[in-house]
């Protein structure tokens, strides 16, 4: 059986006709049909029933195809839904318009049929690569709260990492995806440490020489369990790099400088941070502002970018609870 018997496809039209017409092709093709007649509708029908693929026509009343399209795409949950937008108009504004709203492929009326059904074919297959990539990235995420839950101590650490990192990239002038990517390796950043023995990171006291390398291991091992992912490339070295320092002397690889990537700055910046904000086995909690005179210091050895570290702190100037510990 194919796989198109569970998928749904939203149509959007104010041409009953059409609507009748590819309600009946698709249902002939396997696919569940559902159908709105004008653009706020489909917008509606859309955030409800969270569709396989949408079939949006440019002009209709209310919010036309192209507007519905840009709201959609804005949306995290909707952004790699595959819109095509469906319109008689054949004018290159229309396209130029609909491809910066963020559609997925354009179909002109009188259909073909052979070619609109290998379009949806075509567009439901990334989705469903999509969709995999999406549950493994779920799956991974997991594995890092895992984690974190061994630790009595860290909870919650990763997310408010994660909450940093993106407030900083957004001070910097990260985009939309470089965003992304930071809040997802801060969420990520100590995967590796799922190899690391519960005596070693859960000790107390101070660790020996060989229970160092140990743990010195552990952004390499998260970037391994990354690798498979292609589409956590620039995350994996967050994982991988989020221990070096600007001047050199940290690990796995000894970058230094901008040779270090920005975003594994970033999330190393911010780790640090919450590290000395957090009540630890072996440590009490800082206030903010012994925390920041210490990562000051350390920015002065040549530990920390300090372009970053100057934005950082303007940041942290706002956070409340400047002198409570976590």
């Amino acid at each position: 059986m194919e796989r198109s018997l569970c998928r749904t496809v939203l149509i959007a039209d104010d041409d009953e006709g059409v609507r009748t017409y590819l309600t009946q092709f698709l249902a002939q093709n396997r696919y569940e049909p559902i159908v709105a007649a004008d653009g706020r509708e489909a917008y509606e029908m859309a955030l409800a029933q969270h569709p396989d693929l949408i079939l949006l026509d440019v002009q209709m009343p209310g919010l036309d195809g192209i507007e519905v399209c840009r709201r959609l795409k804005r949306r995290s949950g909707e952004r790699y839904t595959p819109i095509v937008l469906v319109t008689s108009l054949v004018d290159l504004g229309s396209r130029v318009a609909g491809i910066a709203a963020g559609a997925d492929d354009f179909f002109s009326k009188p259909f073909e049929a052979t070619e609109l059904l290998a379009r949806i074919r075509s567009l439901l297959t990334l989705k469903s690569a999509i969709d995999e990539l999406e549950h493994a990235e779920a799956v991974i995420t997991s594995l890092e709260l895992c984690v974190e839950a061994r630790d009595p101590y860290t909870g919650g650490h990763c997310e408010r990492l994660s909450h940093y990192a993106v407030d900083l990239g957004k001070r910097v002038g990260l985009t939309e995806r470089e965003l992304r990517t930071v809040r997802l390796g801060g969420l990520l950043h100590d995967l590796g440490k799922i190899a690391v023995p519960d005596n070693i990171l859960l000790k107390p006291g101070p660790l020996t020489d060989d229970e160092w390398l140990v743990i010195r291991r552990h952004p390499g091992r998260g970037k391994d369990l990354c690798d498979p992912l292609k589409s956590f490339g620039e995350i994996a070295l967050i994982i991988r790099h989020h221990h070096e320092k600007w001047n050199g002397s940290g690990y796995p690889d000894g970058l230094k400088g901008e040779g270090i990537p920005i975003n594994a700055r970033i999330v190393g910046i911010v780790d640090a941070f919450d590290a000395l904000r957090t009540r630890r086995s072996y440590k009490p909690s800082f206030p903010l502002e012994e925390t920041m005179r210490i990562l000051r210091d350390e920015t002065e050895k040549g530990l920390w970018d300090p372009d970053l570290m100057n934005h950082f702190t303007t940041m942290t100037s706002a956070l409340p609870g400047a002198t409570d510990g976590i």
